[in-house]
């Protein structure tokens, strides 16, 4: 059984759909990896939200109240219209019936027409198991006969147009990227919004792989890694399991 709770609502979607929701497996894995993309569509007037599937209650540092007032932040410099977290257990949800019934039920309350998720296979081993969970939500979600309910009303079928996933610790070839280039320094204020996780010298925490002094080199590295394929000075990539298709070729970068 999925012990979903919701984290506050930073806007009310009331009857309002969203353009874009970010799935992730734990707090921070939008920030490290799309949230420049997430934002450059803020700008441009899209509505984006983010779901967590967990609270991130197993990482070594921090702890699950931190993690939530980090989330809060993160929301705030990104701004972003939506965000939730459905408690599933940190480490150990599995890609069953209960877990796709809660990721279908936020697919139907936020109605997007792109969903990104995590990568399709990294380091962490719940990265990848959440990369497949949504997937396969976003197919089901557009079945009629699954039954679903928001505040006590039955939800309508809803598939999006589309599911991109980002590229996480370790490097896939993307199937595209995007130019963050203007945005990078807000992407990495989002990223510093949760300190607990990232290098202090005071700190008494153990070391992880993200909280060594030179991991923001990293992710400064990755996004020029991105942007040198189009190219531009920072970028963001993602892989589909479908053709991208264009309206024309002069849209291309």
């Amino acid at each position: 059984m999925v012990q979903a709770f919701r984290w506050p609502l930073y806007l009310s979607l009331g009857m309002q759909k969203l353009d874009i929701l970010a799935f992730a497996a734990h707090p921070d894995d939008v920030e490290l990896s799309c949230s420049g993309t997430l934002i450059k569509h803020i700008k441009a007037g899209k509505r984006v939200g983010i779901v967590d599937l967990t609270q991130g209650e197993l990482g070594s540092r921090g702890s699950v109240a931190l993690r939530k007032a980090e989330a809060a932040q993160a929301s705030t410099i990104m701004g972003i219209h939506y965000r939730a977290n459905l408690g599933m257990r940190d480490g150990f949800f599995v890609n069953d019936e209960a877990h796709q019934l809660a990721v279908i039920a936020q697919i139907r309350h936020t109605r997007p027409d792109v969903v990104l998720a995590n990568a399709i296979e990294d380091r962490h081993i719940d990265h990848g198991r959440a990369a497949k969970l949504v997937a396969d939500a976003c197919f089901l979600s557009g079945l009629r006969q699954i039954k679903t309910s928001w505040e006590g009303k039955e939800q309508e079928a809803w598939r999006p147009r589309a599911i991109y996933h980002y590229i996480q610790d370790r490097y896939i070839k993307p199937d595209f990227v995007v130019d963050i280039t203007d945005y990078f320094e807000q992407k990495l204020q989002s990223i510093r919004a949760f300190g607990s996780q990232f290098y202090s010298a005071d700190s008494r925490e153990p070391e992880t792989p993200i909280s060594r002094p030179d991991f923001l080199e990293f992710i400064e590295a990755r996004a020029r890694e991105m942007g040198r394929q189009v190219p531009v000075t920072y970028a963001e990539g993602f892989t589909t399991h479908r053709a991208p298709g264009v309206n024309d070729l002069m849209s291309l970068l």
